[in-house]
């Protein structure tokens, strides 16, 4: 029976170490052509002052600030202060800031669904403190506005750490136990954070 989860993104958990519900977000400037950046989806910083959306599909050598939870901005058309939980890419009054929240936290632990099958229990397994990219971490739905990103299991990898994720374990949900189907739910960390580097914009130094 296939998975019931699908393409998410990065869904917050808990901190390393910390209780379920002890994750949060910070305000960061998005600027107002910067392309669209869906619930969950893997940010960066850029040069500017703004965060925008992983420089790559898969993330690669990418210094993430977090993962994106939502947006405000003033309506071009309203002219109303407007709540979405994603950035569309254009619509803002450009007079006003747009300003993204993003789960930023260094030890955020996320959860975020395979693109592929481990084949069984003991190959996921296995995978876990493996390191590993994302499969299409730049696209979303505009729809619902949630990230298409999920982990990809090719990119496998024990000591390249800068790949932008680190598996931390297998999530517990009942509805996600085919592990011979893609959409196995993980959990992760970021590797590369760009609040603990010391050049936190764009690319891993």
């Amino acid at each position: 029976m296939p998975n019931s989860s699908g393409a998410f993104g990065l869904r917050p958990i808990n901190l390393a170490g910390g209780a379920p519900n002890s994750q949060g977000t910070n305000a960061y400037f998005i600027a107002s052509g910067a392309s669209a950046i869906y619930n969950g989806s893997p940010v960066i910083a850029v040069n500017g002052g703004d965060i925008a959306i992983t420089g790559s599909a898969s993330g690669d050598t990418y210094k993430h600030i977090g993962a994106f939870a939502g947006c405000e901005y003033v309506s071009s058309v309203t002219g109303k202060k407007t709540w979405s939980n994603y950035w569309p890419g254009s619509g803002a009054n450009t007079n006003f800031d747009i300003v993204g929240y993003v789960y930023d936290n260094p030890t955020q632990r996320f959860v975020i669904g395979t693109d592929a099958t481990f084949t069984d229990r003991a190959t996921a397994r296995a995978a876990i403190f493996e390191n590993t990219q994302f499969d299409s971490g730049t696209s979303g739905s505009t729809t619902t506005g949630q990230s298409s990103a999920r982990l990809d299991v090719a990119t496998l990898d024990a000591s390249n750490e800068s790949l932008p994720l680190k598996i931390l374990g297998i999530y517990d949900d009942p509805t996600c136990q085919d592990f011979a189907a893609a959409g196995i739910q993980m959990i992760v960390m970021f590797n590369n954070h760009a609040l603990l580097q010391a050049n936190s914009e764009g690319t891993v130094a």
